[in-house]
């Protein structure tokens, strides 16, 4: 599996959650939020390449989500992390859904924001 179906997939598996679209704008951006109050825990939306900085042209499909201020810093140094898309740059980071980060490591980060938004 890959890229945004791997996360709709695991988040609706592991928390029950499907996403809402909340932007007649941005018809597929999707909020997944906690379903007692709301609070968002990601992010997923599909943003041209040279918005995020990125070689190449046309659109990627990427995910912020809320980090641990402690490892910001160490994930946007990866491959794959960058600084938060529209989201707080100090709490939030973007995931590339390219491939570039591990499958394993982005559900890892679906699960800390999900714990840090409860």
């Amino acid at each position: 599996m890959h890229g945004k179906s791997m996360v709709f997939d695991y988040i609706k598996k592991k928390y029950h959650v499907v996403p809402d679209y909340p932007w007649d704008r941005y018809p597929s951006y999707a909020v997944f939020r906690h379903s007692g109050d709301q609070k968002w825990f990601c992010l997923l939306m599909n943003v041209p390449r040279s918005k995020l900085g990125l070689d190449g042209e046309g659109v990627v499909d990427v995910i912020d989500v809320k980090a641990r201020v402690e490892v910001v810093g160490a994930l946007r140094k990866r491959p794959g992390f960058l600084p938060a898309y529209h989201m707080n740059k100090e709490h939030w980071v973007t995931v590339v859904l390219d491939g570039s980060v591990p499958e394993d490591e982005v559900f890892e980060v679906i699960d800390d924001s999900f714990e840090l938004t409860k």
